[in-house]
């Protein structure tokens, strides 16, 4: 089974800087798709940055994050640069691959790591 762990996150000033970690344990023979996810209170979970392929960011956030990965270590990024108050939310990653049997898929879930944004 593949388990994602979040780091990361936590309190940073508006125009700050934070890098999100997620790294995925379990047999993974490929990541093909890898996303990340926020939401805040009150509100509904929303797409920030997806890659499979191509890259596509949220508009709210184009020009400040970066999604990227390190194969070797299974590991995806989001680099969040410029970071204002309504950034504010608990952030998710989210992977899509291929098993080590080369024929199985998965697709999970990280746990969350809150971002807070505040002076």
């Amino acid at each position: 089974q593949v388990q994602l762990v979040e780091s990361g996150g936590g309190l940073v000033q508006p125009g700050g800087a934070l890098r999100l970690s997620c790294a995925a344990s379990g047999g993974i023979f490929r990541i093909k798709a890898m996303g990340w996810y926020r939401q805040a209170p009150g509100k509904q979970r929303e797409l920030v940055a997806a890659s499979s392929g191509r890259t596509n960011y949220a508009d709210s956030v184009k020009g400040r994050f970066t999604i990227s990965r390190d194969n070797r270590k299974n590991t995806v990024y989001l680099q969040m640069n410029s970071l204002k108050p309504e950034d504010t939310a608990v952030y998710y990653c989210n992977l899509e691959g291929v098993l080590l049997d080369k024929i199985k898929r998965f697709t999970s879930w990280g746990q969350g790591t809150q971002v807070t944004v505040s002076s």
